[in-house]
């Protein structure tokens, strides 16, 4: 009865508002310093496609890094953001929270793209090509939606080096959170607490090094949860 209930659409739509207004509010309430800001905010002030890639675990972190970067480039306003997510119902779910904050999903899948068990991965690679080339960040966790933990698929380095464009490795991190027992290990932030953004330096992809990359693009990614953790640590 529960499940049917959490199912119903109402329901998640009203969940989905619920979770935007709290994360609305930590962003609010949460001091928040940016490191590698000359990473990320050339894109949006020269109108550059980059994909934006970091763990599934600080997903309820992230959004604000959009925000951040919307405020200090006034250029920035009117750069699109997309956001990947699965066609399930998780994915629909993710895709009613992260609207609130001006990203725009895009449903489809890299991690099952070309594979048989795509479920409509190669649909969502080819709309992410096309959004790709009209400029702006597609933002990916390449490890979601369900894993294995910090192991990136495939399709983010295939679709960077099919778009020509580099890989943006970014993290998040604050001093009041909470780290869940889900298979990602859940970062949930809490309000009135100290935070960072990180952004790595962009990651180009050769057109014929897809696979080669991945390793490195998996390091970056780690390592810039590692610098955030590490910031919060000190601060």
């Amino acid at each position: 009865m529960l499940k049917r209930l959490l199912r119903h659409p109402v329901v998640a739509a009203t969940g989905a508002r619920l979770i935007g207004a709290y994360l609305a509010l930590v962003y609010r309430t949460t001091r928040w310093t940016l490191l590698g800001a000359e990473h990320v905010l050339d894109f949006p002030r020269e109108a550059r496609p980059v994909i934006a890639a970091f763990w599934h675990e600080r997903l309820a972190l992230m959004p604000r890094l959009w925000t951040t970067a919307r405020d200090q480039v006034p250029a920035g306003r009117s750069w699109p953001f997309h956001v990947m997510v699965s066609r399930s119902r998780d994915g629909r779910f993710i895709a009613d929270v992260v609207r609130r904050f001006g990203l725009v999903p895009v449903h489809g899948s890299t991690t099952r793209a070309g594979s048989g068990r795509d479920r409509g991965g190669a649909a969502g690679m080819r709309e992410a090509l096309r959004l790709l080339r009209q400029g702006g960040a597609l933002v990916i966790t390449p490890d979601g939606p369900r894993g294995p933990r910090r192991v990136a698929a495939l399709g983010v380095a295939q679709l960077a080096a099919v778009a020509g464009v580099p890989v943006l490795p970014c993290a998040a991190a604050t001093s009041h959170a909470r780290t869940l027992g889900s298979w990602d290990r859940m970062v949930l932030p809490l309000p009135w607490g100290r935070g960072v953004l990180v952004c790595g330096a962009p990651i180009a992809v050769p057109r014929d090094g897809a696979e080669a990359m991945l390793p490195a693009i998996e390091a970056a990614l780690t390592a810039a949860c590692d610098a955030a953790d590490a910031w919060v640590k000190r601060a």
